[in-house]
């Protein structure tokens, strides 16, 4: 783990590369009317500014041998999966809206809630939103989850590891709420209220995640499949806003249970691989 030492190195530039990219994007969406090779050029930024992070943590592997090895070791090794843990990996967020939307029915929410349209709520430039919907969680924990989480286990215990992230996490999207038709900014259009719960809903994402992540050895797997299950999770439905709230005070409930019962991993320095 002492390896993992390139913290500001790491953040510095996956905040920055994206954020430039990210803002011409965002610029340029918001143009009366831009042609084919704009519209090509906003394509390619997006996608660059995505896979920033990941192209960062590569480099930081490539140049030394004893994290490529731990990298290749957490891929390779099918002893890290562990079936319980991977059950709750595919069903909790799934099961959490599933239930968030029932529950919204009681309050007066409708049952067409459920459903199926095959249409995401946000809009994507050239490529299929269900394909971003799929690739940003693959690249984002290739970076997270290869390098960015554990450079910061390093130095702090994984509670407050999960604290920090998650203030980076959403100072890193925040140039996706500016660009136009883009699910973050639909969020912000819709209020105060959706936008603090999609804040608030990355701080209890982070902490399930991470404790997924080290409950099962520190698995990238583990992290991009419970990534991807939340993002498809909540685009599959034709989900109300409010159910999201709801679905937020869910998942915090299991996160409290889970800091209570396993506060020894979440609060010790010491850091089990």
């Amino acid at each position: 783990m002492e390896r993992y030492n390139k913290t500001f190195f790491f953040y510095g530039l996956s905040l920055i590369i994206p954020w430039i990219l990210w803002f011409i994007v965002a610029y340029f969406s918001h143009l009366e009317s831009y042609d084919s090779s704009i519209n090509f050029l906003m394509s390619v930024l997006g996608i660059l500014g995505l896979i920033a992070p990941a192209l960062v943590a590569s480099y930081l592997f490539l140049i030394d041998k004893d994290l490529m090895k731990d990298l290749k070791n957490r891929i390779f090794n099918i002893q890290r999966f562990n079936a319980f843990y991977l059950v709750i990996t595919f069903l909790l967020i799934p099961f959490s809206i599933v239930i968030a939307q029932l529950i919204s029915v009681i309050f007066g929410h409708s049952l067409s809630q459920f459903y199926i349209s095959g249409k995401p709520t946000f809009t994507s430039l050239v490529y299929s939103p269900w394909f971003i919907l799929i690739f940003a969680p693959i690249v984002e924990e290739l970076a997270w989850h290869s390098y960015g989480t554990d450079t910061l286990r390093r130095k702090y215990n994984l509670f407050t590891t999960s604290l920090i992230f998650s203030f980076y996490w959403v100072i890193w999207h925040l140039p996706l709420s500016f660009i136009k038709g883009y699910y973050h900014s639909n969020v912000v259009a819709e209020g105060l209220v959706y936008s603090l719960n999609f804040i608030f809903s990355l701080f209890v994402f982070v902490i399930l995640m991470n404790w997924l992540y080290y409950k099962t050895k520190r698995n990238i797997f583990t992290a991009i499949i419970f990534h991807l299950n939340a993002n498809i999770s909540n685009e599959i439905f034709a989900t109300h806003p409010d159910s999201k709230v709801i679905q937020t005070g869910l998942l915090l409930l299991v996160a409290i249970i889970i800091l209570k019962y396993d506060k020894e991993m979440f609060f010790s320095k010491e850091v089990l691989n």
